[in-house]
């Protein structure tokens, strides 16, 4: 009886546990971006983003002065506290803090137990307590230095806004952000007018190789546009708007035309057939039906495909590489990221993290303000 129409299926609350499961299962990445976009380098190293609340461990170094020695007993004795070492105030302010490790060696700084006694190896014998106070013992004086001390201490989570002040405030990242901007709009906008057009005659015009064009709009889909750059390049090139912010518009644009071609004609082919044919018989053009009622009609499928072509063309990196100037004034957003914060070898996982939370803001507040009309622009021509 569960299908009777008007009826609820017993199975509803196992379909609203999957939705939820998986809504969050896709906020999870989401978070920790956000999460991580505000600790501290260091600690992001060391622990994961789920840890963030806790405290984590990390290892020091420092190095004891050889001045700070005394005789004793006939040998020398170097006393202190690791804590209060300069090179760690960043971590432990108030000079206290707890040790759970140390060692001699830098690849290993928790080889002993606090309290152990470990054996330099210049000699003499070092000696490390939890509270951070350490004794080094040696019959020959310490010269010329002292010896390296390497440790484990626990850290309070730290969480700055220094990330996003690096990233907001590096030099060019206004520019980069209007590029962007320059990049992404007539890129979102071109093929939306182009494939307008063309859908429209796809979906309601009679003429010879209309089936063929479809097809191959539909072929289209499935190439990788990486297989197309370097030809499209040297075409550019060769009609003079090569490595421009022309030839990059027209770049996106033959990239983004199958998909919007396809989506539109589905779209507009499910609309009423009276509407259009009343307002031929009333004298209407082909092109006033298109400009008074297919666009009017029309405009859940051309958000939905607005948001996916202005999320690509936000946060590509690909194509603006290859056919933009390699110059810090044509640099968008994704670029200015990739080559001048974070390098060639993007470890800085602190500045990736907020650099990724920030370049996703504006694809986020589009989304957000135009999302109703993406469930019903995708389910063009799904139910007649």
């Amino acid at each position: 009886m569960d299908n009777i129409a008007g009826r609820k299926s017993s199975l509803s609350w196992a379909v609203n546990l999957t939705v939820l499961a998986l809504v969050l299962v896709w906020l999870i990445p989401t978070v920790g971006l956000f999460v991580s976009s505000f600790r501290d380098r260091d600690q992001i190293n060391e622990a994961g983003w789920w840890k963030s609340a806790l405290p984590v461990e990390m290892a020091f170094r420092i190095r004891t002065d050889a001045d700070d020695q005394a005789g004793q007993g006939g040998g020398y004795v170097l006393e202190g506290n690791v804590f209060a070492d300069d090179s760690n105030t960043r971590w432990f302010p108030d000079g206290s803090g707890t040790v759970t490790g140390f060692g001699i060696r830098g690849a290993a700084p928790a080889e002993f137990d606090v309290g152990a006694t470990a054996e330099l190896r210049g000699g003499g014998t070092l000696t490390v307590e939890e509270d951070g106070s350490f004794r080094a013992e040696a019959e020959e004086a310490f010269e010329p230095r002292g010896p390296t001390i390497y440790f484990e201490a626990r850290t309070p989570p730290r969480f700055t806004l220094g990330n996003y002040d690096t990233v907001l405030r590096a030099d060019g990242m206004d520019r980069a952000f209007i590029n962007t901007l320059t990049v992404a709009i007539p890129a979102t906008v071109i093929p939306i007018l182009v494939a307008a057009f063309a859908a429209y005659a796809l979906a309601w015009m009679q003429f010879p190789g209309r089936a063929l064009l479809v097809a191959l709009v539909v072929g289209l889909l499935v190439v990788p546009l990486q297989l197309a750059l370097v030809p499209l390049l040297n075409l550019h090139n060769r009609v003079g708007i090569g490595q421009s912010f022309l030839g990059i518009w027209f770049a996106h644009t033959g990239f983004g035309l199958p998909l919007a071609i396809y989506l539109l004609r589905n779209y507009m082919v499910g609309l009423p057939r009276d509407i259009i044919e009343s307002a031929r018989v009333d004298g209407a053009t082909d092109f006033q039906v298109f400009v008074r009622i297919i666009l009017p009609l029309s405009f859940p499928a051309l958000a939905a495909f607005a948001i996916f072509q202005f999320l690509w063309t936000w946060n590509d990196l690909l194509v603006a590489k290859v056919f933009l100037p390699s110059d810090s004034a044509s640099q968008v957003m994704t670029v200015k990221i990739a080559d001048d914060l974070l390098g060639s070898r993007g470890g800085d996982w602190g500045i990736l993290a907020t650099a990724a939370f920030v370049s996703i803001s504006v694809p986020l507040l589009v989304f957000f303000t135009m999302q109703r009309y993406l469930v019903r622009g995708l389910l063009a021509g799904s139910v007649k």
